[in-house]
């Protein structure tokens, strides 16, 4: 107990040098930690994805539909037991600014296929009843206010026109990582209308997703639907669904890139500002520990009291900043709700976060060790602070 204690009181012979060194420290790990958490975010989707499905679509790009007719002969392909569909929309909600996803799919496959989205049955039901139904998630319900059979007007801009929706669902993600923000209607009520003002573009969707009956032959299986379609008007490239949401990220590879380069430069400051203490203190005590060594203080000793001191003030700068992760993430998970709607600082967030304030805690006492050990005695005493 009392060697703790001359830790502690060696640490705190300057309270304010201290105190703005853990309180630099703090700020760096809570940085660390948001910086993390939103690699974490983006990659939320991959997650989510489930290992037996795949996602077929148009082999040039995402922008190119495919025919709906294509559906019954995913079918007949070995492996795969039920096919639906979906499309995109890109409609505006009163002001551009108010971006949502918003899918037109096959109402009656496409809640089995993804039931990660629980919707409960009677709202299930009314949304297969009603043409222009459609159904929200509960972030985007609780973003705009909605409530079940609320109307909403999307503005169409890929399909021209004033597009009429009435809430019937409000569906809640399975887990965490299920985002909460999708509005989704019936494709047949959009497809009716292309059929009636726009022929050419009837019968049109933007991707299947077919779920398979061993996630072992993925492989083999996509490869099949691929043969089948294979020199068509319109090929198809099928992958899994985690590759299919991993495709979205390596677009914005540049910016993850940028972020993780930043989250390891605040490393580098959390480890230079706690350097640069213990050094001021290494050069204040260095006739002090010169002193101890004529007492009979052994090399372990000064170790263990320059090691302790600089593990303290790391792990209450970690612990500090691990607080104030806690409630700038909130803040930051609000912010980016329709953006990243799986944001949260998660447990390993935390664990790394103080398994760095440890290391960075041992590392910045190297220096201050190596003095205290090398320097001679009778040089040390002739030191004056």
């Amino acid at each position: 107990m009392k060697v703790f204690k001359l830790i502690y009181k060696n640490a705190m012979r300057h309270k304010l040098r201290t105190f703005l060194t853990i309180l630099a420290l703090a700020l760096a790990v809570m940085a660390f930690g948001l910086i993390r958490s939103l690699i974490t975010a983006w990659y939320a989707g991959a997650r989510a994805a489930a290992p037996d499905r795949l996602i077929c679509r148009h082999a040039v790009s995402l922008v190119f539909y495919l025919p709906l007719a294509y559906k019954d002969q995913l079918l007949q392909i070995d492996g795969v037991k039920e096919v639906t569909y979906a499309i995109w929309f890109n409609g505006i909600y009163v002001d551009p600014k108010n971006f949502f996803p918003q899918f037109g799919v096959d109402h009656t496959t496409y809640f089995d296929i993804f039931p990660e989205f629980l919707v409960p049955p009677d709202q299930l039901e009314a949304f297969n009843r009603e043409r222009n139904a459609a159904i929200v998630g509960r972030g985007l319900a609780d973003r705009y206010g909605w409530k079940i059979g609320d109307d909403v007007t999307l503005i169409g801009t890929i399909y021209p026109g004033n597009w009429d929706f009435v809430i019937r669902g409000i569906y809640t993600g399975k887990d965490q990582d299920v985002d909460e923000t999708f509005f989704v209607f019936r494709f047949d009520y959009l497809d009716e209308a292309m059929k009636r003002d726009s022929p050419g573009r009837a019968g049109q969707i933007g991707w299947f997703a077919l779920k398979i009956d061993d996630p072992n032959r993925s492989a083999q299986i996509s490869a099949a639907v691929d043969r089948r379609f294979a020199n068509s008007w319109a090929e198809t490239r099928t992958e899994t669904e985690k590759e299919f949401q991993l495709s979205f990220v390596q677009m914005s590879g540049a910016i993850v890139v940028g972020m993780r380069v930043i989250s390891y430069l605040i490393l580098g400051v959390i480890l230079l500002v706690l350097v640069n203490t213990m050094a001021m203190t290494a050069r204040e005590r260095v006739s002090e520990n010169a002193f101890m060594r004529t007492l009979g203080f052994r090399g372990y000793h000064l170790v263990g009291l320059i090691l302790g001191e600089s593990l303290l003030i790391a792990v209450l700068g970690g612990l500090l900043g691990m607080g104030l992760l806690a409630l700038a993430s909130n803040l930051v998970r609000i912010a980016l709700s329709g953006y990243f709607p799986g944001y949260s600082a998660d447990l390993p967030t935390y664990l790394i976060s103080m398994t760095v304030s440890i290391a960075v805690g041992i590392l910045a006492s190297a220096f201050p060790i190596r003095r205290a050990l090398s320097i001679r005695i009778v040089d040390g005493l002739r030191v004056v602070d």
